[in-house]
């Protein structure tokens, strides 16, 4: 009864889709545990790109039950908005599952976003100010309004108008606009109706899966350093993006999990503020950032790239326990003639041992680095591990070496069948 977890390792962007989507085909169930549509998947079938927000990435097998876990907090505009394009785009989201314990977005929560973001002045958090950690705030304070509400449209119409006029004092008090109450009780009623089909008891519907031996996959969005508890806090996300957070975000049991892979691109991006070690700011970087069109998918932001650190990818396999790592965008590298790679850090001259698990302490390390030669051609034709370049093999063993569990897939290029497939 086997459940696969997939989880970035690093800042998020490590091309979790990708691998998501090769993976789906060997399962009936693919299920997001955590987040918001505050991330972006990206999946490239063919000629078609799709991005994704909130819908797993199962969606295109037609075998895949896609499941918003109960981890999830769901903006409904975004989910339907996402649902039309698929569906106009032939791709099926009626086997689409929302879990009735998911917690739903609403409006108030994307204005105490902007208004805290804005207080912060040069302290901005870099949140992408779509209401995902009020609406985590507002589940700890258990005065949430869940998927499931929506069974009961007279009840769910109560619960909106009062929540809305609740926040609309709190708001006005914070020197913020007032809603319209009357119009965000009629949308949000229109989209419950819309949303009843789709909920459904999902923690019995992934036991009842495992019961019948099927193969259950659970994607995490972001990544391990933007989880709330071991990220570079404050410059995290609000929920637990790491692998012990599948087992919170799905209601599956930690023995339910046979493997977890880890996602890490073959150097590092990060989005908004915060330490960042190997990064890179001069020609080097803008040339990984126009290769690897380093851009939100969400946001369109421009990420912030550097080479690829050791230290967090070896913090990240004993955070997650990780059975395996998933290497992409290797490709990214073939036109560099010396790959970087940190495998140290030093603050004050003395050599650290481990991630430090202060961001202050993190903003002053010095990275150690191995330089590599570059293969300086294009490995996207490759297929097997073996026709990789000599020095691409040594990369790959060098992460290996460092971290102590093997790279099982590695991505030579966007398209779903571009990947390398160690057995």
């Amino acid at each position: 009864m086997p459940v696969s977890v997939v989880v970035g390792t690093q800042w998020g962007d490590e091309g979790k889709a990708k691998i998501i989507d090769l993976l789906a085909e060997s399962h009936q169930v693919v299920a997001r545990y955590q987040g918001g549509h505050n991330a972006g998947h990206t999946v490239v079938v063919g000629d078609q790109k799709y991005a994704l927000q909130l819908v797993p990435s199962g969606v295109f097998y037609s075998h895949v039950t896609p499941v918003i876990g109960n981890g999830v907090v769901v903006d409904l505009p975004t989910l339907f908005n996402e649902i039309d394009t698929l569906e106009s785009r032939g791709v099926s989201c009626s086997r689409l599952k929302v879990s009735s314990l998911a917690h739903l977005i609403f409006p108030w929560h994307q204005a105490h976003d902007a208004l805290s973001e804005s207080s912060l002045g040069d302290q901005k958090i870099g949140t992408t100010l779509k209401g995902i950690g009020p609406a985590y705030a507002d589940k700890s304070r258990r005065v949430g309004i869940r998927a499931g509400d929506v069974r009961d449209a007279g009840r769910f119409k109560k619960l909106v108008r009062a929540r809305a006029m609740d926040e609309q004092k709190i708001l006005v008090a914070l020197g913020g606009e007032q809603l319209n109450v009357d119009q965000i009780v009629e949308k949000f009623v229109a989209l419950g109706k819309r949303l009843e089909p789709y909920v459904a008891d999902t923690v019995n519907l992934l036991h009842q899966a495992l019961g019948r031996k099927e193969n259950l996959l659970l994607e995490g969005a972001q990544a391990t350093f933007l989880d709330i508890d071991h990220g570079t806090y404050p410059f995290v996300t609000s929920s637990n993006p790491t692998a012990g957070g599948a087992c919170a975000g799905s209601g599956l049991g930690p023995r339910d999990i046979t493997r977890i892979v880890g996602i890490a691109k073959a150097y590092t991006t990060r989005v908004g503020s915060g330490p960042f070690p190997s990064e890179l700011l001069g020609d080097l970087g803008e040339k990984i950032v126009d290769i690897g069109h380093e851009f939100g998918t969400v946001t369109g932001r421009r990420r912030r790239p550097g080479w690829l650190d050791l230290v967090m990818l070896r913090h990240a396999v004993r955070l997650n326990s990780l059975t395996e790592i998933a290497l992409t965008k290797l490709d990214v590298l073939d036109t560099f003639s010396t790959v970087r790679v940190c495998v140290g850090y030093e603050v004050d001259g003395t050599e650290l041992h481990g991630y430090p698990d202060d961001a202050q302490v993190l903003a002053k390390v010095v990275p150690q680095y191995v330089d590599l030669e570059g293969w300086n051609c294009s490995i996207r034709q490759v297929r097997s591990f073996a026709d990789l370049p000599p020095q691409a093999k040594a990369l790959i063993e060098l992460v290996e070496q460092h971290v102590g569990v093997p790279v099982s897939i590695i991505g030579v290029g966007p398209e779903r069948n571009e990947c390398v497939v160690r057995r």
